[in-house]
């Protein structure tokens, strides 16, 4: 028996909700642990494309219970048109299945609204959020004024909170970022409104999870963005708000690190990266258009473009050290057919140094020039392959050398979208 986390090995995006999707089969208890709506996962069923932003993805298999742990911010109105719109496909028609924690904290429309004028007012320094409010919620978070859920289902702490807020992000709001106040009693109303639909849903999912392990239940820890985009780990302060390697899943899932076996970096064949910051390896002429076109490179979320370049071993490396991953998935393999050269970043000169570490300096980084490593590519299409043998000679060997580099095993290398295109080397809930 194993509980098993999958930890994005790059820059996000990397394809979790495929490989999560996958894992769920073995998987009794499905728990995303961070983030919030900023996340998108694509999953492709019998040819039919869902996206997710915050139910995770084991939402697609029947009897799979869904936790949404108390590290994730949660905007009540996104969350319930993703379950109404799952309903309407024949999903998560049990409500028993989904779970809600009473310690994450809500998402408010003060959040979107500073969250849209900051990125304004930044102008060419912008970050790249998507706007949803995300890093003002993790702020109020840390700041210990945010909204939780089981805020909510107290209805005079719901009111004091908010009122409290709404006086003071609307000051905010007016004097410094020059933007137009909010009504507290529009958003009261609004939100009672979500806590008749939310509430049966609201429990405690730290305690439902370790009842569940106690059980013999096998549990699979699910994360938004990736590694490089962690808080403290990643591009600061082109990052995400909150702390997406394995740490935070003790932490936004209540459980402790001897409940998790697995730890399962997903990485693609190559790398992308959506909003601003350093991206050593972006391709900025015909090869990283081919690699956005043939990867359909698009924010599952905003629809952005992705920046593409070739694989970078040594964020990918950090990944492998900050989390302990016993393992990759490695997705997207099928997307560098055609190319006749493939390039991997084996270390970066920056300012006369050559470092193969992850350097935490962000001017090192904006000045980085990848060490190169050339591999022979390969012309011929393969998402028939089950078997490592049956890709072309050229693509078994760019996988085992990518092992070479990286230190440690590929557990599944995706050969495309579906489900079945997949070749599954290692099952982590074997171990």
């Amino acid at each position: 028996m194993a509980n098993v986390a999958v930890i994005g090995a790059q820059w996000g995006d990397e394809g979790k909700g495929k490989i999560v999707d996958l894992f769920t089969h073995d998987a009794d208890i499905v728990v995303r642990f961070q983030g919030g709506n900023n996340a998108g996962h694509t999953l492709v069923v019998d040819g039919k494309k869902t996206v997710l932003h915050l139910i995770p993805s084991g939402a697609l298999h029947p009897n799979k219970l869904c936790v949404i742990g108390n590290g994730v911010v949660v905007d009540p109105e996104v969350l319930l048109e993703e379950i109404r719109a799952l309903k309407e496909r024949g999903y998560l028609l049990d409500d028993s299945l989904m779970r809600i924690s009473e310690e994450a904290h809500l998402i408010m429309p003060y959040h979107k609204s500073i969250d849209q004028a900051r990125e304004r007012l930044r102008g060419k320094g912008k970050i790249g959020t998507t706007g949803r409010g995300i890093g003002p919620a993790y702020e109020d978070k840390v700041a210990r004024i945010g909204i939780r859920l089981i805020d909510l289902l107290e209805e005079e702490t719901f009111r004091e909170k908010l009122k409290h807020n709404i006086g003071e992000k609307n000051i905010y709001l007016k004097a410094i970022l020059k933007e137009k106040t909010l009504d507290f009693r529009e958003i009261h109303d609004s939100y009672c409104g979500y806590r008749e639909r939310l509430k049966g849903y609201i429990t405690n999912t730290g305690l439902l999870i370790d009842r569940g392990i106690k059980a013999g239940k096998k549990v699979l820890f699910e994360g938004a963005q990736g590694t490089l985009l962690d808080v403290d780990h990643g591009t600061y302060p082109f990052v995400t708000s909150s702390n997406t390697v394995i740490g935070g899943v003790c932490a936004g899932a209540g459980v402790g690190p001897r409940n998790i076996h697995q730890i399962i970096g997903i990485s693609k064949a190559y790398t992308t990266r959506v909003g601003s910051g350093p991206f050593p390896t972006e391709l900025k002429g015909l090869e990283g258009e081919k690699l956005k076109q043939d990867g359909d490179e698009f924010g599952a979320t905003t629809g952005r473009p992705r920046r593409c370049g070739w694989f970078d071993a040594v964020g990918v490396r950090h990944a492998v050290r900050i989390n302990g991953m016993t393992g990759i998935a490695l997705t997207k393999l099928d997307v560098l057919t055609g190319f006749r050269k493939i390039r991997v970043c084996t270390a970066y000169r920056s300012e006369g140094e050559t470092y193969h570490e992850f350097p935490s300096s962000l001017r090192v980084l904006e000045r980085a020039e990848p060490v190169w490593e050339e591999l022979e590519g390969w012309d011929s299409t393969f998402s028939g392959a089950r078997k490592l043998s049956d890709l072309p000679i050229n693509a078994q060997r760019y996988v085992r050398r990518l092992e070479e580099i990286v230190g440690t095993e590929m557990v599944l290398v995706s050969v495309g979208p579906e489900r079945d295109q997949t070749i599954m080397l290692k099952n982590p809930f074997d171990s």
